[in-house]
């Protein structure tokens, strides 16, 4: 069993702290930019173009994450106080906020360059497990999203919270939806998936939303909402859908793949 008693500002200049979450956003975007260009993207206009892109999937993230956790998981406390709307390093940003926000912003680059989408969302799917990895890290750093109280050799009492044992979720998390994730696409980029724009993005909605669901069954659902339906959290419900979305994905491009 394990202690957890990390801090969560990884550096400290002067007054100013650099928290743990804040270099997990920067080090996952940075090494995704730097692993889509010089290995996964083989055209030349889309590597070109990325450069451009990867402005918009930094506003998307950000907008779409904050306003996924203010509309989605607390509300109630940010319509009562909206100027902590802003207070973004207070922490408080939502994984399917901020999907949707990359959604958005790279239909608009992709309409405003006369491309497909999908041709973006595939690249960004296919390292989009490296920033979760880096991000649910400092998740368990932070000693936030916990787990249940268990005692299996491996649990880990988060100081900051309790003194009870808890599944470390948190790690859980990055294994499967960054590290595991990460090989799953990696095999159907080698299988040729990519050939067909959105079969890889379908992919990875299905896999995330699995492992996301399951996993939540050993979570502490967000103390301000609980469990929302059927014993679910907000996190399972919107993981359903959309690994819906997912799987109608996957099944339209791959009628489109067949034919090809």
């Amino acid at each position: 069993m394990f202690i957890n008693n990390f801090d969560p500002v990884a550096i400290q200049i002067f007054s100013v702290g650099i928290r743990w979450y804040s270099l997990a956003y920067v080090i996952g975007i940075l090494l995704g930019w730097f692993l889509s260009k010089r290995i996964f993207i083989k055209d030349t206009l889309l590597k070109e173009k990325f450069d451009d892109y990867i402005t918009y999937l930094i506003i998307g993230i950000i907008i779409g994450g904050r306003l996924g956790y203010v509309l989605l998981y607390n509300p109630n406390y940010y319509f009562s106080n909206l100027i902590d709307v802003f207070k973004i390093w207070q922490g408080g940003m939502s994984f399917h906020g901020g999907l949707i926000g990359v959604i958005a912003m790279s239909v608009l680059f992709a309409k405003k360059n006369n491309q497909d989408p999908f041709i973006y969302l595939d690249v960004v799917s296919i390292v989009a497990p490296i920033g979760i990895f880096f991000g649910r890290i400092s998740n368990f750093i932070n000693s936030e999203l916990y787990g249940i109280e268990t005692n299996l050799p491996w649990a880990v009492k988060f100081i900051q919270v309790d003194n009870l044992y808890r599944h470390p979720s948190q790690l859980y998390e990055a294994i499967f939806e960054g590290f595991i994730l990460f090989l799953v696409l990696i095999y159907f980029r080698k299988k040729g998936f990519m050939k067909v724009p959105g079969l890889i993005s379908g992919l990875f909605l299905i896999f995330y939303s699995i492992f996301r669901f399951v996993i939540e069954f050993v979570r502490v659902p967000d103390e301000q909402l609980g469990f929302i339906f059927l014993n679910l959290t907000m996190g399972q419900v919107i993981s359903f859908i959309f690994f819906l979305i997912g799987g109608y994905l996957v099944i339209t491009k791959h009628e489109i793949k067949k034919e090809s």
